[in-house]
């Protein structure tokens, strides 16, 4: 039987947790945001989150999403390149607020474009792939990706070193197909074949 707690790092748990931390500060900007908060305020509250808003894609993608397309039954790719999609609206958010002052419009623009493309990311991963991953991964998978997931954000406390860019998403899945089944496979389909790599 699996034992629950903390020394449990299941990646879809930590993915979790992220998100209701990524919930709470949106709301915390909201009451800045109404008391007319100073700049400094605001950037002091922003700056973390926007941060690991990347730094949380980032590690999703090189950990998370790969073994998705491996593992999941329920239209992985589908999934997966919705979530890449995802993560570049919320990118292009954190790059447009990043482009002008703290608490101006157009700052405030981009701060509600990656909460809009953060929240719609949050809940079809949380109704699909997280689900999809936890009923079809193991347990010793879901741990030891969880392990990776917490040790890539502990090196990563901010975007330095990272590519925060934006990806192609047809690009990041066939780039995964390609490490499962190499060209050399001469099963001669050409496609994306996603769905035949849930036997593998």
């Amino acid at each position: 039987m699996r034992q629950y707690g903390p020394a449990v790092p299941d990646i879809t748990q930590l993915i979790l947790d992220d998100h209701e931390w990524f919930r709470r500060r949106f709301a915390e900007l909201d009451e800045l945001r109404a008391a007319e908060a100073d700049p400094a305020s605001l950037r002091s509250l922003w700056r973390p989150l926007a941060d690991l808003l990347d730094v949380h894609a980032e590690a999703e993608e090189r950990i998370f999403y790969p073994q998705l397309l491996r593992k999941g039954e329920n239209d992985p790719e589908e999934e997966t390149l919705d979530a890449i999609g995802d993560h570049n609206d919320i990118r292009d958010g954190v790059r447009t607020a990043d482009r002008h002052p703290v608490g101006s419009a157009g700052w405030w623009e981009g701060v509600d474009a990656a909460r809009a493309a953060n929240d719609e990311h949050m809940g079809e991963e949380e109704n699909e792939g997280l689900p999809d991953f936890r009923l079809n991964a193991p347990t010793g998978l879901r741990d030891s990706l969880g392990t990776q997931f917490t040790e890539f954000k502990a090196r990563h406390k901010g975007t330095r070193g990272l590519d925060v860019t934006d990806k192609d998403p047809e690009e990041y899945v066939a780039s995964i197909e390609r490490e499962i089944r190499p060209p050399s496979d001469s099963s001669g389909d050409v496609s994306l074949g996603i769905g035949s790599l849930r036997t593998r």
